[in-house]
């Protein structure tokens, strides 16, 4: 019996996405439900925006409203009693408050927060008033937080490129509120892939080489979800971020190669066996 089918032989975790969704399925919701089921878990949603995207790019957005996010949330929290979350696009402040006031009643649940902040041509995706709120109210309530490098900088507001960057900024997180803070260094340059794990007393790093593929649409969605689904499964920290790192390489190694631009992940792995 491996890993995930030892963790969910009783009953699969259940695991809160509060995420926008992706029409290209590469991304956001779709990636994480993909991954939360890949991985032995149970996933439950709430939709923070729709979105007009393929492999080339985001055509449209329409975020939901605050109301309709919380209803969401509300809904699943008092019947389905998620064993852990992970929010990514948030849309605009006031998903973010709203999502911050019921996550505030939540204390106890493992909370993974990817910051979806920046695109990766550069473009920033929330308002500075949302950043702010996710800077400050958002990321306090994480148990671990997972930017790249460029939310990094966002966030703490210093140029974030070196592996010496990388875990100052993880310190930094931490020190604003986070538990933890993995700094992920796939959008950096070299051959391997360093990314570093703060908890507040030790640094872990995690390092793995460079794939050469256009087909990496969705790391971020999947790697936070993934960390939520191993919490979830009473993972500790070191060994859920492991597992969820190791699981992204495999599914950008199984991409299917759709799409004429970014292509989206192999999330099912084909035939291989979860680790």
């Amino acid at each position: 019996m491996d890993q995930v089918q030892a963790l969910s032989r009783n009953r699969p975790c259940r695991v809160l996405t509060i995420a926008g969704s992706d029409s290209g399925g590469g991304a956001g919701i779709q990636a994480d439900i993909k991954t939360i089921e890949r991985l032995g878990g149970f996933s439950l949603t709430a939709l923070t925006a729709v979105t007009a995207q393929n492999t080339l790019g985001v055509s449209g957005v329409w975020p939901l409203s605050a109301v309709a996010v919380q209803a969401q949330i509300q809904a699943v929290v008092s019947d389905l009693a998620p064993d852990s979350a992970k929010t990514g696009m948030l849309a605009d402040q006031a998903v973010v408050l709203t999502v911050v006031e019921e996550l505030r009643k939540l204390p106890q649940l493992p909370l993974v927060v990817d910051p979806v902040m920046v695109a990766k041509g550069g473009e920033r995706l929330l308002a500075p008033d949302a950043e702010d709120a996710v800077r400050a109210l958002l990321l306090p309530l994480a148990w671990v937080v997972t930017p790249n490098l460029a939310e990094a900088t966002v966030l703490t507001g210093r140029p974030v490129a070196t592996k010496d960057e990388q875990l100052r900024a993880a310190q930094d997180l931490v020190s604003m509120g986070a538990r933890a803070a993995l700094v992920k260094g796939g959008h950096g340059q070299g051959a391997s892939v360093d990314d570093v794990l703060w908890d507040g007393h030790d640094a872990t790093w995690f390092s793995g080489p460079r794939l050469a593929t256009a087909h990496t649409h969705g790391t971020g969605c999947t790697l936070s979800a993934a960390l939520a689904t191993g919490l979830g499964q009473g993972l500790d920290l070191i060994a859920a971020t492991d597992r969820a790192i190791r699981y992204v390489h495999a599914a950008i190694r199984h991409a299917p190669g759709f799409g004429m631009g970014h292509g989206p992940l192999g999330h099912q792995l084909g035939q291989e066996p979860l680790f």
